[in-house]
């Protein structure tokens, strides 16, 4: 990845490690919040990486904050870290300072769920919205009774009405409704806004895939070690090297892919046609990993990969649950499809080349 402070991904390895076993990500499921891996993920500055220092956070680069979401993945941690890194971005998109506290961020679709009148409320509703239930603060991209003025408002969930459901990964997934609320801040952003912003959700869960299937490769290696049949670990017969193989090879395509895509937000900002194109190739290219990617772990580990008691299922089922957020692989493929065809001929080669 382009730029990343090792510090960073050290601090975030130990920290996961020490304090994120699977027992933990088993009891948020059940439904008890880890209050103490979110006070020590707060209190190292990693929830606020991308605000800057003038507004208390850490003034983290872009490829630093990627690479804390990617790591919180490998260890399936079950908080909302990625949603609160892009309520960060967003709310310094409109000089707005961010308050400490797990947030959510939404929409999660390139249509405008919210609306600000003139009087300064805002209105609408957001779907399969994570983590809404267990966040303070939402940050949200609104449009505005002129039409065509975009904003970034923070709002407090506690004035929101929040449905609450599950997403497939077992973790907090909610349809937010807000009527006449009272933002607590709410600035004007450039236009296009809900546009950028999803792109940066697209590549924060190509980053947090390519975390995912990092891990279950490990585990298919060891498993494939420890696991003896026929006298020998299955890690010697022919089909399960094969299986390996295939998964490795998924894994090194969605961790390059979203790689690409980081360094091209990084290198030519969100708005050049080369970052859309990256952008969209690393989400359909990591979504396709992590459906092929998980069902070869579960052919490795076999009926041991479904039970509860072994920790397979938080990566794989969180894989599951992230390819469709921010858009799915068809709908990047189709936003792909129209890029490359505005952009003709000339133009495919020198934007695949550069990366």
């Amino acid at each position: 990845m382009t730029s990343v402070d090792p510090a960073i991904v050290d601090t975030c390895s130990r920290l996961f490690s020490d304090l994120c076993p699977p027992s933990v990500v088993n009891e948020a499921e059940a439904g008890n919040w880890p209050d103490e891996l979110w006070q020590v993920i707060e209190e190292t500055g990693l929830t606020l990486a991308w605000v800057p220092e003038e507004h208390a956070g850490a003034g983290a680069s872009l490829a630093d904050g990627f690479a804390i979401a990617r790591a919180a993945a490998e260890y399936a941690v079950p908080l909302p870290l990625a949603e609160t890194l892009l309520a960060g971005w967003l709310l310094t998109q409109g000089g707005l300072s961010s308050p400490k506290g797990p947030m959510a961020i939404a929409p999660l679709s390139h249509r405008p769920s919210f609306r600000l009148n003139d009087t300064g409320e805002i209105s609408g509703t957001a779907s399969r919205i994570p983590f809404a239930s267990s966040a303070i603060h939402l940050a949200a991209v609104t449009g505005d009774d002129a039409g065509g003025n975009e904003h970034a408002a923070l709002l407090q969930i506690g004035n929101c009405d929040v449905r609450r459901g599950k997403s497939l990964a077992g973790e907090p997934q909610d349809r937010i409704e807000v009527q006449g609320v009272v933002p607590s801040s709410v600035a004007p952003i450039e236009p296009g806004g809900l546009k950028r912003m999803i792109q940066m959700g697209a590549v924060m869960r190509s980053q947090q895939i390519a975390g995912a299937l990092s891990r279950i490769l490990q585990q298919c290696i060891q498993y494939a070690q420890d696991r003896e049949q026929f006298g020998r670990p299955i890690g010697r017969f022919q089909a399960i090297q094969h299986n390996i193989a295939m998964l490795a090879a998924e894994t090194a395509a969605a961790g390059s892919a979203a790689d690409a895509a980081v360094k091209a937000v990084d290198r030519y900002g969100l708005d050049d046609p080369r970052t859309k194109i990256a952008v969209a190739s690393g989400k359909i290219r990591s979504g396709e990993a992590a459906g092929s990617g998980a069902a070869i772990a579960h052919q490795v580990h076999g009926a041991m990969g479904y039970t509860h008691e072994y920790s397979l299922h938080q990566s794989t089922r969180r894989l599951w649950a992230w390819r469709d957020d921010f858009g799915s692989e068809s709908l990047w493929a189709g936003q792909l499809g129209r890029q490359i065809a505005a952009a003709g001929n000339a133009e495919l080669w020198p934007a695949l080349a550069d990366f």
